[in-house]
């Protein structure tokens, strides 16, 4: 995968805590897509003007997106395809977490991420299709 400006460019147009913590959801994203064979390509673009990440070749999963948190729940949000059972079944998996209808993970900038529950999270995504 090639480093894609626009994508970067988007991230650093937020202030710092956003933006370092956008960053480290988009390493763990990237790093999850490289280790995982079931995955497949991954293509990194812009979606809404949101850093967008989605499998392509094969095509296993959903979009994921993340970008600043507007809705109050907190500072970054994970987005997924609202017409998915993933945030229903993340919920079951990860009570801990704060989530938003049935299509985003919300974090706090001052909380320290949940790493694991975020790489599961991201290996659910990409692989949605192949395991329905």
């Amino acid at each position: 995968m090639t480093e894609n400006t626009p994508t970067l460019e988007a991230i650093s147009q937020h202030p710092e805590p956003v933006k370092d913590r956008l960053l480290q959801l988009r390493r763990l994203i990237l790093e999850v897509a490289e280790h995982n064979d079931a995955i497949g390509e991954v293509e990194e673009t812009l979606k809404w003007g949101q850093p967008s990440f989605l499998t392509v070749k094969p095509k296993t999963g959903t979009t994921v997106r993340i970008d600043r948190d507007t809705s109050g729940e907190g500072d970054v949000v994970l987005f997924v395809h609202c017409q998915t059972s993933l945030v229903s079944h993340w919920r079951a998996l990860f009570p801990d977490v704060s989530f938003g209808g049935n299509r985003s993970v919300h974090f706090k900038s001052e909380d320290p991420l949940p790493e694991d529950e975020i790489r599961q999270m991201i290996t659910m995504a990409f692989t949605y299709h192949r395991s329905r």
